[in-house]
């Protein structure tokens, strides 16, 4: 838990706050609001958009206050073994391998998608075995392999493709925001919210919320329905906990992380909110359509160019998802390894670069063989719930080294602790409660196959265990 001089300081609380908008803007933000507005909280999703900033940003002060206390490459996997011991810091650090490694394959898998799209709209004929939904496709074998190389060997070079490629996509989300306000008509808002509808759904068991098997099917639209869509558009926001993981790469950490982080959370939330506003403004919710909404509500008032630049924008901005979840997803399994509780090869720096490369050769080989041989897209949801459980846990971590540590030197404090924390906690089991039955038992599986990894390896080669004790805490990095 030492930390590394290794790994080299490369980032600026500028390019952070580029890390964050890379990983939470993706696609989504042409898709999400308009179908959560056509079948659930109609002009209402506006209002959908802030409860979900708010509550993703309760989880992000909680992470800014362990970050300036401990900036090292972890995450959540580092503050749990600081505040709970090595225990819970495995449990956490599988559910991140999780949440970053089956992101990375789904969003491959979905930029494959997306590709394909924007060259057919370009008049390009794709043959099939270049991309497809299910089976092998060599589009997604392409960006998972130029970015894992990209990732591993020259981290540099990919700070500054990662800066033109936001760039761009922020130019066609300003594109979007700015030829969509010119279609503007404020009556399509102007009921908020409309009148409740029943829900009809025709879900199993097994793929039913939790949250619906324990209070019933509710309303689509009216309050319960913004409610309701909150979820969905949460999900949205998750990564921005990636960017904690660059703190051992950080100039200042204590400092530029926790702004970083916040900031490009900030930024992400007005972004999100400036484009639901533009969509519902230029069509009433009910004609908007749940293929490509934003594209087909730019076709429905003439401005059909805008649909290139919305499938180039997407293209982008799946682009960036995957190259920042590789980083993170490195980052973690670095930090595991050094701890002993992966094979201590992964933590291994390349020499010139100075780059965790094994770790990342490692996830990136992983990331390809679920991408192509894995039905991803049918498990994304467990992307979500292994995000949400690391919440939850770093909340507590909060409350608990305040109680522990009071006088330790924090470089950000959470205001009003324990409620935020305590907030945040609530705010993430609501969430995860809003996902289906089938992914929690998912999840349950996927951690007891982690607690039967743990027994077999990372206890018997644990670096700190044997001095400190298995349940013990480390001292907090410096």
């Amino acid at each position: 838990m030492l930390r590394t001089k290794g790994l080299r300081e490369i980032y600026t609380r500028n390019d952070l706050i580029v890390l964050g908008l890379g990983v939470m803007i993706g696609a989504g933000i042409f898709s999400v609001a308009g179908r959560q507005a056509a079948t659930m909280a109609g002009p209402g999703v506006i209002l959908s958009f802030m409860i979900a900033g708010i509550t993703s940003l309760l989880a992000a002060i909680c992470y800014a206050e362990l970050c300036s206390t401990m900036p090292v490459s972890g995450s959540a996997y580092t503050y749990t073994y600081v505040i709970f011991g090595e225990v819970w810091a495995w449990i956490i650090g599988w559910s991140l391998i999780l949440e970053m490694e089956l992101a990375a394959a789904v969003v491959a898998r979905v930029w494959s998608l997306y590709f394909t799209q924007m060259l057919t709209e370009f008049g390009f004929t794709v043959p099939e075995l270049l991309s497809r939904p299910v089976g092998f496709d060599l589009f997604t074998l392409l960006i998972l392999t130029t970015l894992t190389g990209i990732v591993a060997f020259n981290a540099k070079v990919g700070l500054r493709a990662l800066w033109v490629m936001v760039s761009a996509k922020l130019v066609g989300i300003t594109a979007v925001i700015v030829i969509g306000s010119l279609h503007f008509n404020p009556g399509n808002i102007a009921e908020i919210p409309v009148d409740p509808q029943p829900l009809v759904t025709d879900a199993d068991t097994l793929h039913s919320t939790v949250f619906g098997l324990l209070i019933g099917e509710g309303h689509a639209f009216g309050w319960f329905g913004i409610l309701a869509a909150t979820p969905a558009i949460a999900f949205a926001y998750l990564g921005f906990d990636i960017v904690t993981t660059a703190a051992e790469e950080t100039k200042d950490a204590t400092r530029t992380v926790p702004q970083g982080m916040i900031r490009a959370l900030a930024t992400a939330t007005v972004i999100y909110i400036a484009v639901a506003i533009v969509m519902i403004g230029m069509v009433t919710y009910s004609k908007i359509s749940l293929g490509a909404p934003l594209a087909d509500a730019f076709r429905l008032v003439g401005e059909t160019a805008m649909v290139h630049v919305i499938n180039i924008t997407a293209v982008l901005g799946l682009t960036t998802v995957v190259f920042v979840l590789l980083v993170g997803q490195t980052r973690v399994v670095f930090a595991m390894a050094r701890d002993g509780l992966l094979p201590t090869g992964l933590s291994r720096l390349s020499g010139s670069h100075r780059t965790p490369a094994r770790a990342t050769l490692f996830i990136g080989v992983i990331a390809i063989l679920l991408a192509e041989f894995v039905p991803v897209l049918t498990l994304e949801q467990l992307v979500v719930i292994g995000t949400l459980f690391a919440f939850m846990i770093v909340s507590a971590g909060v409350i608990a080294m305040r109680n522990r540590m009071p006088d330790l030197q924090r470089g950000f404090r959470v205001p009003m602790s324990p409620l935020i924390p305590g907030l945040s906690i609530v705010a993430a089991l609501w969430l995860m409660l809003n996902l289906q039955v089938i992914t929690w038992l998912y999840f349950l599986l996927w951690m007891a196959v982690g607690v039967l990894v743990y027994q077999l390896y990372g206890r018997r080669h644990s670096a700190l265990a044997p001095a400190i004790g298995r349940h013990r805490r480390p001292t907090p990095p410096r």
